[in-house]
């Protein structure tokens, strides 16, 4: 992170130059005391003074600074993970408000916003008011807007859409989101097929192999999360809703997806808990509650996303990630999440009474508190 940092750059210079303090000063123009006081940090030269500082450095008025308003990639990524952790311990408002500080200082630092507009759609639930969810999902909305109106990155500005679409659908603005999406979806290019055939004629086959398995890792995760969501469209006929879940389980089952990823793994049991429970069939819901938490138990933390024996070569790209290979959220948040999921859901209030969902509670329960 880099701050005005002129009294570091002045006595280096000076240093550099091999001039005193006396010297320098009858230069510009000012006292010695003045100098000194500028390389210790207690005051900084009058703006008038900046050209000709840095005419005299030779560098230029930015470089004499030392200031960019800009974060890089690893300390975007401290940043969020200190504020996720943050949000599992401390009031959201309180919170929110140090988010805003810092989003306010690095304004034009488009990837930070990106992320923080991330970061607040994935705890903005934890607001105390629903006045204050409000704001946080406007908040997300502008930040989101102003990526894609200034940032000149497209893909910066596609995440931003694809941002700013779900924060859509999360306030009921679905007409909104069509506009957002609608003629997004495109048929698969298999540019990863191209590149890798070009790694491979130059012989350079573990980046091929690399590549076409970031690749497969990537839309597996894609499908089994796509599926678990579309089990929850055919709700209007059980045998529909067991094909869809037949066609997906598998799938995930052969790829091991509890082990690369139980978050995904978790999504496609609840969805259909979800489902079993609005056909009313309770015994199914349970069961696949049931086997929600045992994903839900499965994971480790500090949770990290990594490869297998299969996808050997891609836990360079998973720690690459903008946000790296760990969860968007605190463990506290994701446990809590857990539980909330399941009990405050109202199509499981069907199963209030049963004492296999009773005993699913006291489970999840107990993992929340740590027991």
């Amino acid at each position: 992170m880099k701050e005005i940092n002129i009294a570091k750059v002045i006595t280096r210079k000076r240093k550099e130059k091999g001039i005193t303090q006396d010297a320098l000063a009858e230069y510009i123009g000012v006292t010695k005391a003045s100098v000194s006081k500028w390389e210790t940090g207690q005051s900084y030269p009058d703006i008038t003074l900046l050209p000709k500082l840095a005419t005299f450095f030779n560098i230029s008025i930015d470089d004499l600074i030392s200031y960019l308003p800009q974060m890089e990639k690893g300390e975007i990524r401290r940043t969020y993970g200190r504020f996720a952790e943050d949000f599992g311990k401390k009031p959201f408002s309180e919170v929110y408000e140090e988010v805003g500080v810092g989003i306010d200082k690095y304004y034009a630092c488009f990837p930070l916003l990106l992320q923080m507009s991330i970061l607040l759609l994935n705890h903005y639930m934890l607001a105390e008011t629903e006045e204050l969810r409000s704001e946080v999902l406007e908040k997300i909305l502008h930040l989101c807007r102003r990526v894609k109106e200034e940032s000149e990155d497209v893909w910066l500005s596609k995440q931003a859409n694809s941002i700013e679409a779900m924060t859509q659908m999360i306030r009921g603005e679905s007409l909104e989101v069509l506009e957002l999406l609608e003629g997004t979806i495109r048929p698969i290019g298999g540019d990863e097929i191209t590149l890798a055939g070009a790694y491979q004629s130059r012989g350079e086959m573990e980046k091929a192999k690399s590549v076409l398995q970031i690749s497969m890792y990537h839309h597996i995760l894609n499908f089994i999360s796509t599926g678990a969501s579309y089990l929850t469209l055919n709700l209007d006929d059980l045998e529909n809703f067991e094909g869809v879940l037949r066609r997906l389980l598998p799938v995930a089952e052969a790829m091991k997806l509890m082990e690369l990823n139980p978050n995904v793994m978790g999504q496609i049991h609840f969805a259909a808990a979800y489902g079993y429970a609005v056909l009313g069939e309770e015994e199914k819901s349970v069961s696949m509650l049931k086997e929600y938490v045992r994903v839900c138990k499965k994971i480790s933390y500090p949770y990290k996303l990594k490869g297998d024996d299969f996808f050997t070569l891609v836990d360079p790209w998973l720690e690459d990630l903008d946000l790296g290979n760990g969860p968007p959220r605190g463990e506290k948040v994701v446990k809590e999440g857990m539980l909330h999921a399941v009990t405050m859901n109202p199509a499981f209030t069907v199963l209030h009474e049963h004492t296999g969902y009773k005993n699913i509670i006291s489970e999840l329960t107990d993992f929340v508190g740590g027991k």
